[in-house]
């Protein structure tokens, strides 16, 4: 997508690679929307940090941020005996797997990787084959993304009111995205819309990510309090939901994505409201058989507790944490919650939308050779 920087606009994707420096590139999410930078994660520890801090975060992107970053450790070895290469190829799957456990796509991203190196006959070969495996990744990452984008597109008509939750724009992906797919493909087709973006505490990505994205793209928004939802959808104010999903369950339909999620779809079901969720095929796990048995990511109390923000200009933005409950008192911040396959109307995947009850029966079409 298009970023406006000091006036100029050039395209950028949220996850690259240098193969020179043998270096992930990934836009510095923590900073924005009140600064832009690109970092360089220089080694696969580095790679692994990045996606367990934030600096990139979202399905998509942590997927080929994981893709890379095994690319990046295979790149690094030296020498030529495969055991010991396959050995420490294991261990840069494990450091980067263990980053973010709730997620599906950097698991889904690795193995696909990992595959086509078999098809390399010394350590040389498959160092390539790993690194233009990843960028397959990448690029297929974006293909999806257009082509939910194509289907979602059909839900928007003018004057429709969309609520999302926080960020399944292209910065969660490697471009365009996958809830924001469907709103970017409307806009081009000329439709007029409004899109509200729940804030999604703790970590307010709607606030300061879907909503960036939307101001650099043009769209009519708002950012309402996540707990104004219930209000508006009472007031007839909202037609539709569109939200991503970190993990969704082929055989059941069930959804893990940003906390509060499940909150919106029981909100959206009480209310008449259809509810959508939007994904790529490598967001799909095809072996979990209930939702219970999705590692839910237990983050630091310090998120709920206090709010990250920039000081005001005169300070020359700087990035600051405040405190906001009382100074004694300790939290509970689970990551993410699961949305039963029945509050859903419909999964947008690459392959067209979905009841989520229908995935596994039309797992063949949705990428499953299992």
């Amino acid at each position: 997508m298009n970023v406006i920087i000091r006036g100029q606009t050039r395209p950028y994707r949220t996850v690259t690679f240098d193969a020179n420096r043998n270096a992930v590139l990934l836009i510095e999410q923590r900073l924005l929307p009140h600064q832009f930078e690109i970092a360089a994660t220089r080694d696969f520890r580095e790679t692994a940090a990045a996606i367990r801090d934030m600096i990139v975060r979202g399905a998509g992107a942590i997927g080929a941020a994981a893709a890379y970053g095994l690319a990046q450790g295979a790149r690094a070895f030296r020498g030529r005996d495969l055991k010991k290469f396959s050995r420490h190829v294991e261990q840069v799957y494990d450091t980067l797997q263990s980053a973010r456990p709730t997620a599906v796509d950097p698991v889904n991203a690795m193995n696909d990787v990992r595959h086509a190196m078999r098809r390399g006959k010394s350590v040389e070969e498959q160092q390539a084959i790993a690194l233009a495996a990843a960028e397959e990744f990448a690029n297929e990452d974006v293909q999806h993304c257009e082509q939910i984008g194509r289907h979602g597109a059909k839900l928007i008509c003018n004057g429709t009111r969309i609520l999302t939750h926080c960020n399944a724009g292209w910065l969660a992906f490697v471009d365009v995205g996958s809830a924001t797919a469907p709103i970017y493909a409307a806009q081009a087709a000329g439709k007029k819309f409004h899109v509200f973006c729940d804030e999604t505490r703790p970590r307010s990505q709607g606030a300061t990510l879907t909503a960036w994205e939307l101001a650099q793209q043009g769209i009519s928004h708002e950012v309402i309090a996540d707990n104004a939802a219930g209000h508006l959808m009472q007031r007839g104010e909202i037609d539709l939901v569109i939200v991503g999903s970190d993990r969704t369950l082929g055989r059941t339909g069930e959804v893990a994505n940003k906390i509060g999620t499940y909150t919106k779809a029981v909100l959206a079901k009480r209310h008449g409201i259809p509810f959508y969720v939007a994904i790529p095929l490598s967001t799909i796990d095809w072996k979990l058989k209930s939702g219970f048995d999705i590692p839910i990511e237990e983050r630091h109390e310090s998120e709920v507790l206090g709010a990250w923000g920039a000081i005001s200009n005169r300070q020359s933005g700087r990035r600051a944490y405040v405190r906001v409950a009382n100074p004694t008192s300790g939290a509970r911040n689970p990551g993410f919650d699961v949305t039963p396959a029945e509050l859903i109307t419909g999964v947008i995947t690459p392959a067209g939308i979905f009841k989520p009850q229908e995935l596994w029966k039309c797992r063949r079409a949705l990428g499953f050779g299992g």
